[in-house]
């Protein structure tokens, strides 16, 4: 093959995922269970190269020897189940912002994944897939597939069992979402970092953890029955749940802005006042709205009444990771 081109979109997790029981094989103290969206993706293309070392460009840009060795790194697991060592040129495009909260290294990783499994030849399941696409970044393996995705934490030392299910595909589900983007900026502490911070020293994480395994069977639960208030509650409740276990850390921190605190709470009035529409924030001060697929219009206008000047996206339920494009070498006839 000449080269391979992948797409994966993001995913916000309802019931967070945050901290690992293992750093190396990226294994979550706790399940957790996203809604993939349409929104903002990941396109990257995957090439065998000539070369002794690895490339990596993103956006057009070529990339330091730090984030190549990490991208190396993620490049030989498939080359070691190929017994293929062949150098890799990537070349990916990020159609979200990164580092800001809104999952592109979820969608990143899971792109890259997708591409290298068609490069190899290796024929690898989604759901074997997303064992793989874990150890590049834990939210990656949602991605993998569409609308709702429970990636299952598992309890082997080897990682085997943790990897991403599907339960409810994109056409199927109630809900869309809102996404307010306070601040796009690159966070000061990376999601890694706290999460480690976070499992290391604040009291209150094993009780995040306790909850967070109630929380995700009663979200699936609901979402069965397509209850979109209770998937609401659930997903503001893990959602503040998470931010709270930051500021319990030593030293203590918080992604979230005054001005995340102003959307959050601006939510919850528009709830009392009869709309079906709840927050939830990952690991940056970015606000998404979770809201019925109908009401997706009438809160986006009410946000830019209330908010003039506060960008909005609005995203759908999105599809599973996809190879968008596959150029194969073609043999040259001798004469």
């Amino acid at each position: 093959m000449l080269k391979v081109t992948a797409r994966a979109h993001t995913n916000i997790a309802l019931i967070k995922y945050w901290g690992k029981r293992d750093k190396k094989l990226f294994l979550p103290y706790n399940s957790s269970l996203s809604l993939t969206l349409d929104a903002f993706y990941t396109d990257t293309t995957v090439s065998f190269i000539d070369q002794k070392e690895d490339v990596f460009l993103l956006n057009g840009e070529l990339q330091s020897k730090e984030e190549t060795q990490k991208i190396s790194t993620f490049i030989q697991r498939f080359r070691d189940l190929s017994s293929l060592e062949k150098k890799v040129k990537v070349e990916s495009w990020n159609h979200v912002p990164t580092a800001a909260g809104l999952a592109s290294s979820a969608s990143a990783y899971a792109a890259l994944a997708m591409a290298l499994n068609e490069l190899f030849q290796l024929s690898l399941s989604k759901e074997e897939l997303s064992i793989y696409a874990r150890q590049g970044s834990g939210s990656s393996t949602r991605s993998l597939f569409g609308g709702f995705v429970e990636w299952q934490k598992g309890t082997k030392q080897d990682g085997t069992d943790s990897y991403a299910v599907p339960i409810l595909a994109p056409e199927e589900c109630p809900v869309g979402m809102i996404f307010c983007l306070i601040n796009q900026e690159k966070k000061k502490i990376s999601s890694r970092e706290g999460m480690n911070r976070t499992v290391e020293t604040s009291p209150f994480y094993s009780g995040w953890v306790e909850s967070a395994a109630t929380d995700l069977v009663q979200m699936k639960k609901a979402i069965a029955k397509k209850d979109i208030p209770m998937i609401g509650e659930l997903t503001e409740k893990s959602a503040l749940k998470m931010h709270a276990t930051t500021l319990g850390a030593n030293p203590p921190f918080t992604y979230l802005e005054p001005f995340s605190w102003e959307v959050i709470r601006k939510v919850q009035e528009w709830r009392q006042e009869g709309h079906t529409c709840y927050a939830t924030m990952d690991a940056g001060p970015n606000v998404k709205i979770l809201c019925p697929k109908e009401e997706i219009s009438l809160l986006q206008q009410k946000i830019k009444e209330t908010f003039p000047n506060l960008e909005t996206i609005c995203s759908l339920p999105g599809s599973g990771a996809q190879i968008l494009s596959i150029e194969k070498n073609e043999k040259k006839k001798g004469y």
